[in-house]
């Protein structure tokens, strides 16, 4: 492949020359802060949620996940930089590559199978779908499964140091930065953490109980931190105080999720990095997991560490 944006800017077939050093110390900043795991399950930065369409979005999310270490960050970068997510006037190249993620037709082919759930049958590199599968099978072919190399792995997309660079500081931009828990979160975080393995219990609040359930995880954690809680989902998340729509979730704040505010039947601890801890349910243990806000079943959050100790 090859970016309609970099053909504009180097021409197609140049010679690919040696990386100058500016670049290579820009890379090099930009990959330690994609290197890490919590950058697999990173919640979205601002920017992205302006800049990428929605369904976008998800689909880069989704797309990501059928590869271990693969942030969906690199995934929407990449579309970003090709095609600007698709809205690209005509999405071919003058070097044959079309499509949202711009694939070669032959290329698109050796990534393109299985068609992935709500793909095109056959397959086509024209779908937004079809192409975000196949882009992050490639990616993982080349070295980003377990984020081993990921500048080779956006290398092997296209061979140009300079897209690399860009590909890299756009995913960076991307990711939101985690705040640290502090305070009564910290605490709560801390104390979920330690649970991590235990046995989910119906009604459970603890050893006592063989386990916890999820409402009396998130009660007994804030207890630890002397924040009292009402004892079941329904009631936790009426006790707010709620975060408005697009507010960056920090380590503590609860998760809910049901069909709607007024039928909430599960809940989460936030822990950072687009994670969180949940007791999820019978037959399961507590367990730390992508935080899957983007759902149709996520309802809203609660920053429970802003409430007064001991109420």
């Amino acid at each position: 492949m090859s970016s309609l944006l970099t053909k504009a800017a180097t021409g197609i077939g140049c010679t690919v020359v040696a990386l100058p050093l500016l670049a290579a110390l820009t890379i090099a900043a930009v990959l330690g802060g994609l290197s890490t795991d919590s950058s697999v399950s990173a919640a979205p930065s601002r920017h992205a949620l302006n800049d990428i369409p929605s369904r976008m979005l998800a689909l880069y999310q989704r797309a990501a996940l059928t590869c271990p270490g693969l942030s969906w960050s690199l995934l929407a970068a990449i579309g970003k930089v090709e095609t600007d997510h698709a809205r690209h006037p005509t999405l071919v190249s003058t070097a044959g590559a079309v499509g949202p993620m711009q694939f070669l037709p032959a290329t698109f082919q050796a990534y393109a199978h299985p068609v992935p759930p709500g793909g095109k049958q056959p397959a086509t590199p024209w779908d937004p779908v079809d192409a975000a599968y196949a882009a992050a099978r490639l990616l993982c072919a080349n070295g980003a499964k377990n984020g081993k190399d990921l500048q080779a792995a956006v290398f092997a997309y296209n061979h140009s140091h300079t897209y690399v660079s860009a590909v890299l500081t756009t995913a960076r931009r991307y990711t939101a930065a985690t705040p640290l828990a502090t305070g009564a979160a910290a605490k709560a975080v801390a104390f979920a953490r330690a649970q991590l393995g235990t046995p989910y219990v119906w009604g459970g609040n603890g050893p006592a109980d063989g386990g916890f359930d999820c409402s009396g995880l998130t009660q007994t954690a804030y207890e630890a931190a002397s924040i009292h809680l009402p004892r079941v989902a329904q009631a936790q998340y009426d006790a707010g105080p709620y975060l408005p729509k697009g507010t960056q979730l920090a380590p503590g704040d609860l998760l809910f999720f049901g069909a709607n505010p007024h039928h909430i039947t599960h809940v989460k601890l936030y822990t950072g990095g687009g994670e969180a801890i949940d007791a999820p349910h019978p037959g399961a243990v507590v367990r730390q997991g992508p935080a899957h806000t983007n759902t149709l079943a996520f309802q809203g959050a609660t920053r429970p560490a802003t409430h007064t100790k001991g109420r």
